[in-house]
């Protein structure tokens, strides 16, 4: 060791005193020397202007002896197998490189120093690995407080519903929901087939809170709300540098945040078909990449998928994936729309206005009329629209009893028109809107004087057509 050191001085010391190309003050050299982090920097020629005192510790474990000063000497005749002089010529700094000497691994990045467009020389900065692994340590335990962030929101904002909350009166409708009820109790995935509007996430949320799974989260997402590269990047996240525009750090993606509880794939028949082959390897192997990532994570995950598309339709026209379809089906739960259920009707409109009753403060009740209209409508927008038909007619109703009146007039045309002459169609449309009116604004003077406003007609009018006998 005294041997190689002499040899170095005399290396530095032959022809004079060197003159270094890049300084150092005082106050840098006591910023770098209190980093953990081994610096060493070089000038143009390669000559050591400055190791701090990690790089020092470095060099001397690694020379098993204390070696001295170091500044003046020439890189490569210190350490032989330095890349830094390599990085003065090409230019570019040299990030991440994995090293080893003896028995210390380490990670350094090389980057060349330029001050006015002129190379003045090159810094090194190491990381030694025990530093790195408690830095990777400490990482995943931010990743993990943030995994526990999201599942605490998701769990405090996902799934409400249980199987009390479905109304089911009809027998079809019992059928279902003592259906999904058993399927609950399992893993198994779940396919939800039915029109737009009858309650799918409803019953989705109502079979993850009656599984094993409860305690879980459960996340949903509409497949139709996202081309395929986003959906990707929402479903399986991504990896930091995966894509220009990549968030720095990654993404972590829905199946891994609902690692242990439930993911609700709404209109999965709008899924691309390319990301419905990862999905079905997806379901087959339980384990998933992120885009840009080398490592596979394990999927924890229940999948309950939902379509009010007819996906045999969607495979035949080859739109959907027939593996995919067969995988799904096996525990396929048909959810019959409003219109092959209408005995649930009144149960399930009563269940709404309970509803509206909390948020205005006030008390709904239906007549038997309003629930005979209700059961004579065919409802192609199916509970959806049962719903905005009741919240139109409790924000309207002063008194809180929903009639026949009561009800937007497009349930009531169909009602109207059967079996009556044009005069009588005429004089029911008139009675209905009159009355719909003074729901609005009262029955006192100023309320009549503001529907006959809002109908066109005059006061005298108005009072004309309300003392009518058939009014």
């Amino acid at each position: 060791m005294e041997k190689t050191q002499d040899h170095r001085r005399e290396k530095r010391t032959e022809g004079g005193t060197v003159e270094l190309k890049l300084h150092l003050n005082e106050d840098a050299r006591a910023v770098l020397n209190a980093m953990r982090e081994g610096v060493n920097i070089i000038d143009a020629d390669g000559r050591i202007v400055f190791g701090n005192q990690a790089y020092l510790d470095f060099l001397n474990k690694e020379a098993g002896g204390d070696i001295g000063p170091i500044e003046g000497y020439s890189l490569k005749d210190l350490r032989p197998g330095a890349h830094l002089p390599d990085v003065l010529k090409g230019g570019k700094p040299v990030l991440h490189m994995t090293r080893q000497e003896v028995e210390e691994f380490y990670f350094v990045n090389l980057y060349p120093i330029y001050k006015d467009g002129k190379l003045k020389g090159g810094v090194s900065v190491i990381t030694f690995l025990e530093d790195a692994y408690r830095a990777r340590q400490e990482l995943e335990a931010a990743e993990a407080r943030s995994k526990q962030v999201l599942r605490r929101i998701n769990k405090a904002n996902g799934a409400r519903y249980t199987f009390d909350d479905i109304v089911a009166v009809a027998p079809a409708a019992v059928h279902v929901k003592e259906l999904a009820q058993r399927i609950a109790g399992t893993d198994a995935t779940v396919l939800l087939e039915s029109e737009s509007g009858t309650g799918k996430e409803l019953y989705a949320q109502a079979i993850h809170n009656a599984s094993p799974r409860s305690s879980g989260v459960f996340v949903a997402i509409n497949c139709a709300n996202f081309n395929a590269n986003m959906l990707e990047s929402e479903l399986f996240g991504y990896a930091e540098g995966a894509f220009t525009g990549a968030k720095k750090g990654g993404k972590i993606g829905l199946f891994e945040a609902a690692a242990g509880g439930t993911i609700f794939l709404d209109e999965i028949s709008e899924m691309d078909v390319g990301l419905q082959a990862k999905l079905l390897r997806v379901l087959q192997e339980r384990r998933f990449r992120p885009l840009g990532a080398i490592k596979e994570i394990d999927m924890d995950v229940r999948i309950i998928a939902a379509c009010n598309a007819s996906l045999p339709d969607y495979v035949a026209e080859g739109k959907f994936r027939k593996d995919l379809y067969y995988r799904l089906n096996t525990f396929a739960i048909h959810i019959p729309p409003l219109r092959e259920r209408a005995a649930d009707i009144p149960a399930l409109a009563q269940s709404i206005l309970d509803g509206f009753s909390k948020k205005l403060r006030r008390t709904f009740t239906l007549t038997q009329d309003a629930i005979d209209c209700l059961q004579a409508h065919d409802w192609p927008g199916n509970v959806r629209e049962l719903r905005n038909a009741l919240e139109f007619s409790a924000y309207l109703s002063s008194s809180g009893v929903i009639s026949r009146d009561s009800l937007p007039s497009g349930l009531l045309n169909e009602k109207v028109d059967a079996g009556l002459t044009l005069a009588q169609r005429t004089r029911a449309f008139e009675k209905q809107e009159i009355r719909r009116m003074l729901e609005k604004y009262g029955s006192n003077l100023e309320g009549k004087k503001k529907a006959a406003a809002q109908l066109g007609i005059s006061l005298a009018s108005l009072y004309n057509k309300l003392n009518q006998p058939e009014f």
